[in-house]
């Protein structure tokens, strides 16, 4: 199979190459310089040339502060209209699609039960909105799709809630954390490996859902991140850290245990993930 990685160098691309790499599989990771996904004529070149079989479509604007000002009209060209010419793309040419989606694309406010893939959508920010009509984009012209959503983001790639704990860590004392939202952390390893368990598996095409399993609140996770040191976690109400952007009260998805796939507790994929950090310090 020929191996499409877009968004090569983000978060979630990296950790897709490395999971290749162990496994010796060949693939082609792709940056934003050698496939701009909003060029519909340079992706049509890239694809007749090279005629990828599955694309793993992690190219995405993720900076949800700035989507909602400054990073508006981006946001929109990579989010939303990137995704509708990729979903073309990989049409045209018999391409597989996995498209990552978010938690986003619900309003976030539901108070009894998890969010279920079928559930109605309401996203509340520019990122969720625009993720949404990606993932229409990718129904409305794919045969062949996964469509998996996900959310609180961390991996040895990039910046994430784990490395800025981290950091914060070593500055203060006492770090103070929202603690009414709740959610479920994702570990960018137990994401590649469901991405990649979807495909090889040749799951139902259709909508997904994936993070580690139970859930917390960001305070709850802080906690966690950050038991083995002598700061001291202070939980805290959203109104003291208003954002741009809307932050969901309640994220938490239903997860696809039905494809038989084993997902981790984020307490475990948060310290094997913390264990990794460690060796990669020592190194």
């Amino acid at each position: 199979m020929k191996i499409l990685i877009t968004g090569g160098n983000g978060q979630l691309g990296q950790e897709l190459q490395h999971l290749f790499a162990e496994r010796k599989i060949q693939y082609t990771a792709a940056d934003a310089k050698v496939l701009d996904v909003t060029d519909e004529a340079k992706v049509a070149a890239y694809f007749a040339q090279n005629r990828p079989e599955v694309v793993y479509h992690c190219a995405a604007y993720t900076a949800v502060d700035k989507a909602e000002g400054e990073g508006k009209k981006i946001n929109e060209a990579v989010n939303a209209l990137g995704s509708e010419i990729i979903a073309k793309a990989c049409q045209k040419y018999g391409a597989l699609l996995v498209y990552v989606s978010t938690d986003y694309v619900f309003d976030g406010m539901k108070t009894e039960g998890e969010y279920m893939p079928d559930d109605p959508k309401g996203p509340r920010n520019e990122y969720g909105r625009t993720k949404l009509i990606g993932e229409r984009a990718v129904q409305k012209y794919c045969d062949k799709y996964y469509i998996v959503r996900t959310a609180w983001v961390y991996g040895q790639w990039g910046h994430n809630f784990v490395y800025t704990m981290l950091r914060l860590a070593k500055e203060h004392e006492q770090l103070t954390v929202v603690s009414d939202q709740i959610g479920r952390p994702t570990w960018t390893r137990t994401l590649a490996e469901f991405l990649t368990y979807l495909v090889d598996n040749q799951v139902e095409y259709g909508i997904y859902q994936c993070s580690n399993d139970g859930q917390c609140s960001w305070y709850e996770f802080a906690k966690e991140i950050l038991k083995d040191t002598n700061v001291k976690v202070v939980p805290v109400s959203s109104d003291e850290y208003p954002t741009a952007a809307f932050r969901p009260p309640y994220s938490v998805m239903h997860l696809a245990k039905e494809t038989g796939f084993d997902f981790p507790m984020w307490q475990d994929a948060l310290a094997e993930f913390m264990q990794q950090i460690e060796k990669n310090r020592r190194k």
